[in-house]
């Protein structure tokens, strides 16, 4: 019996954080079912231009040597994105800058950039589209993650935003992933603010399987998590942040009392207006 062939196969794809964890795996196997991939990441690959999501002369010139590498665009995926720990007291420095830049603002450059093309798609029963990758955190908190929740949760504004102006004529799909253990922490752990542990576990392959699906559906879907727990969490939390606030809370309090901030440089104004807040009582 013959194989039907994958929607994705032919369909020409551009995806961003192309060398990282995500954007690699996804470009593997967007290839492995057809598609045309080509990637864009500030580390050059096969694959993969060299490219500056944070310069907007770079990131609309790249997307234009893709587009025209692919001869034409059906899909982008959005991958690119850091993750720096922050105080959320503190005022807003060159890391919380560089995190609005790359995970929020390189997202809306390379969508400004690729929609031209994008609206201009006559593939054959397959809608354009652009997939969003947001965050679990954009909507249940973990503590330091200010910088990276925030960008996350307006790069889902932005998203409903595209979706709104030209949903007519492209799906918009926003993806939710919760904890997945990838270079992106790295600074997190350094700094002692781990995540794991704090947020649902995901698996690499959750993501990957989510986003592929997104990309062959006939109807993208408008949000969805990379598990049914994920997704139902942030669900959760959209419609009721109060209630999810108290769980977050009781667990950030829980951590505090055991101690696992006391030797976070990080941590020492939150755990010393915490204990004075004890004292008080």
């Amino acid at each position: 019996m013959a194989v039907a062939p994958s929607p994705l196969t032919g369909r020409r794809v551009l995806v961003t954080g192309a060398a990282g964890a995500f954007g690699s795996a996804t470009a593997a196997a967007l290839r492995a079912r057809g598609a045309d991939v080509l990637g864009l990441d500030v580390n050059a690959a096969e694959g993969v231009l060299s490219c500056d999501l944070t310069d907007d002369d770079a990131t609309e010139l790249a997307v234009a040597h893709a587009v025209e590498r692919l001869g034409g665009l059906d899909a982008v995926v959005h991958y690119a994105g850091i993750g720096l720990p922050v105080d959320s007291g503190d005022p807003p420095g060159e890391k919380v800058r560089r995190t609005f830049e790359v995970n929020l603002l390189g997202a809306w450059r390379v969508t400004a950039a690729a929609l031209p093309a994008l609206l201009e798609s006559r593939s054959e029963g397959y809608r354009p589209r652009l997939v969003f990758t947001a965050s679990g955190l954009a909507y249940v908190t973990a503590p330091f993650s200010s910088a990276y929740a925030v960008s996350k949760r307006a790069l889902a504004a932005y998203a409903d935003s595209v979706r709104i102006e030209y949903g007519s004529a492209v799906g918009v799909t926003t993806v939710y992933p919760g904890y997945v253990r990838t270079p992106i922490h790295r600074e997190s752990q350094a700094a002692g603010t781990v995540l794991e542990g704090k947020v649902p576990a995901e698996r690499l392959e959750d993501v990957i399987t989510t986003a592929v699906r997104v990309l062959e559906a006939r109807k993208p879907p408008r949000d969805v998590g990379t598990t049914r727990f994920g997704g139902a969490a942030t669900r959760l939390a959209r419609a009721l942040p109060a209630l999810v606030d108290r769980v977050v809370l009781a667990r950030h309090g829980r951590d505090l009392r055991r101690g696992e901030y006391d030797s976070v440089e990080l941590a020492q104004r939150m755990i010393r207006t915490d204990r004075e807040k004890v004292t008080k009582r």
